[in-house]
C-alpha cells in the first residue's frame, strides 16, 4: 500500500463505527427524554464531528428514521427462543420487548411526524409480525398460548395498551394481566 493512502476497507469500517456511535448517542438522548436534542448535541455526544455527523445523516429526519429502523431492527432479532426457553415463555418475552418498544418510541415517532414532509412515519408492523409469526407459531402448537388469536390481534392490544396514559407503574399490571390472559385455560388450549 503506498504511504499516506488509507485502504478502503479501513475507512468502510471506520464510517461504520461513526455511524453507530451516532445512532448510540442519539438512542441514548431519546431515552433521557431529551426531545430537544440538537444535531450539534448528537454529534459531541457522539465524539464525532459536525462534517461526519451530516455525511451520515444529511439532516434530523434521516438520523431519526435510522434510529427508528435500528431500534425495530433490533426488536425484530430478538424473536427467537433461546436455550432453556419454552416457546410460550420466549414469546412472552418478546411480546413485553414489544411493548417496551412502542411505550419508548413514542418520542421519536413524535420527532419523526414533525419533520416529515409527507405527514408520515413508515410503518415497520409487517417487519415485526413477520418476526414473531414463527414464534407465536411454536408457542401456539406447544399449546402454551391460546390459538384462537393471531399476532395482528395481539399487537393491537400492546398497541392498545401502550397508548393509555401513565407511568410504567401504571402500565406494567395491565400489560402483564394481557400477557397472562394469553395463556390458555386450564383444560382447554383453544380458549375459544
Amino acid at each position: 500500500m503506498t504511504r499516506g493512502k488509507t485502504s478502503f476497507p479501513t475507512r468502510r469500517a471506520s464510517a461504520e463505527r461513526n455511524r453507530d456511535k451516532i445512532l448510540a448517542a442519539a438512542k441514548a438522548a431519546f431515552a433521557d427524554g431529551d426531545t430537544a436534542i440538537s444535531m450539534a448535541e448528537v454529534a459531541r455526544r457522539a465524539g464525532v464531528g459536525m462534517a461526519t455527523l451530516y455525511r451520515n445523516f444529511p439532516g434530523r429526519p434521516e438520523l431519526l428514521e435510522a434510529l427508528y429502523a435500528d431500534e425495530v431492527d433490533a426488536v425484530c432479532d430478538a424473536a427467537v427462543i433461546e436455550d432453556g426457553q419454552t416457546p410460550g415463555e420466549a414469546l412472552i418475552i418478546w411480546l413485553r420487548q414489544q411493548f417496551d418498544f412502542i411505550s419508548n418510541k413514542r418520542l421519536i415517532v413524535s420527532e419523526l411526524l414533525a419533520h416529515t414532509s409527507q405527514g408520515g412515519v413508515p410503518s415497520r408492523r409487517a417487519q415485526a409480525l413477520d418476526a414473531g409469526r414463527p414464534l407465536l407459531a411454536s408457542a401456539q402448537q406447544a399449546h402454551e398460548i391460546r390459538e384462537d388469536l393471531t399476532l395482528e390481534q395481539i399487537f393491537d392490544m400492546i398497541i392498545a395498551i401502550a397508548k393509555i396514559p401513565g407511568s410504567q407503574d401504571h402500565l406494567d399490571p395491565i400489560i402483564q394481566t394481557m400477557l397472562d390472559g394469553l395463556r390458555p385455560q386450564a383444560g382447554n388450549t383453544t380458549a375459544g
